[in-house]
């Protein structure tokens, strides 16, 4: 087979596969590193020291697999923001005694779906072509896949640095194959934001500083997932409801309309989690927690930060339920009830929280 053919032929089994999109760009990210260098000694990377670690490495793919001269990036869609979701998305947001978690995280490990498809995408061409080089990312390697897929012409890279595609939004994940395999490389898409601002308008934190530029200091999604110690006191009652990531940057982009219908059953919501009360999560046991999470991304900051999220936005909930009659106190009421139960908890840093929580109205 030549190497135009095998170019059509993996993108007909990425779509067999369930993929969304796939394209093929080379590794060259040398355009890259200037701004990547510049991020890092700016401090915005926060407390994730991996992307320190691992620098520049980051913009040379051919140093991070020998021989490496293709990216087979592939776009996997979860269920996002058509209309539907996107209502009832804010429905949640505006309900303060209700958690928000983000769409991405309400089924299984993402990594575990893409890893496998990635995985079973590279056994495909291996058993038409014989054994090739090559290695698979599915986020779990410094590799800089927004980069890659913009290279590989799924889309650009939109002003709140996550990738956009003209036909999908940015309601997808994204994977890679870096092969040796001298594959044709498909055509960038070219930029589409134009003069839209929604993205930092939006942001509850203002964490994209400027466009393509965000300080992960200030985003919720760093803060409740990547920060292990104390969420900084003057950011708390911005985060509001949002306990596990947050998604306000993707809501409220117009291109995000055009977000793909998603049935992957992997993808949908388990125990409830996008339509439930800040209390009843407070109220799992840490068996439970681990139980009720197993196979999920959340599972991976632990019981402690869970409880510490949740106290956030547990005295956001009471601050805002405060002079709205008699419902709203019965909630409110509820919501000191499962504070003052935790107020003496073994972790300093669920303690911190809570005796914030319980003063901050």
């Amino acid at each position: 087979m030549d190497a135009q053919s095998l170019a059509v032929a993996i993108k007909a089994w990425g779509r067999e596969l369930g993929f969304g999109a796939v394209g093929i760009g080379d590794v060259d990210l040398s355009h890259a590193e200037p701004g990547l260098t510049a991020w890092l000694a700016a401090g915005h990377h926060g407390e994730m020291e991996y992307m320190a670690r691992y620098g520049t490495l980051r913009a040379r793919p051919a140093e991070l697999v020998t021989g490496a001269v293709r990216a087979i990036s592939v776009r996997l869609d979860y269920p996002g923001f058509d209309n539907t979701r996107r209502s009832a998305s804010e429905a949640i947001l505006q309900a303060s005694h209700k958690a928000f978690l983000s769409r991405y995280a309400l089924g299984r490990d993402y990594h575990k779906v893409l890893r496998a498809r990635l995985q079973a995408l590279a056994t495909r061409i291996e058993g038409e072509i014989g054994a090739f080089g090559y290695r698979v990312f599915t986020d779990s390697a410094p590799v800089m896949e927004v980069e890659l897929a913009t290279k590989a012409g799924l889309g650009w890279r939109g002003k709140h640095t996550l990738l956009l595609a003209r036909e999908a939004g940015s309601n997808f994940f994204l994977g890679e194959i870096l092969t040796d395999l001298p594959l044709p490389i498909d055509a960038p898409s070219g930029e589409h934001c134009g003069a839209c601002r929604n993205c930092m308008d939006v942001c509850p934190t203002q964490a994209i500083v400027a466009p393509y530029q965000l300080d992960a200091r200030r985003c919720i999604s760093y803060l409740t997932i990547e920060l292990k110690g104390s969420i900084p006191v003057e950011l708390r009652p911005l985060i509001g409801n949002r306990v596990y990531g947050c998604d306000d940057c993707q809501l409220y982009c117009p291109w995000n309309k055009f977000a793909q219908v998603c049935d992957e059953p992997d993808f949908q919501a388990r125990h409830g989690l996008d339509d439930v009360e800040l209390t009843e999560l407070f109220a799992w046991s840490e068996a439970e927690f681990n139980e009720r999470m197993s196979g999920s991304a959340i599972r991976r900051i632990g019981y402690e930060r869970w409880l510490r999220n949740l106290a956030v936005g547990l005295g956001n909930a009471r601050r805002a339920l405060m002079d709205r009659g008699v419902e709203a106190d019965a909630m409110k009421s509820r919501i000191q009830q499962a504070l003052a139960g935790r107020a003496e908890n073994e972790s300093a840093l669920v303690r911190e929280h809570v005796e914030w929580a319980l003063e901050h109205a």
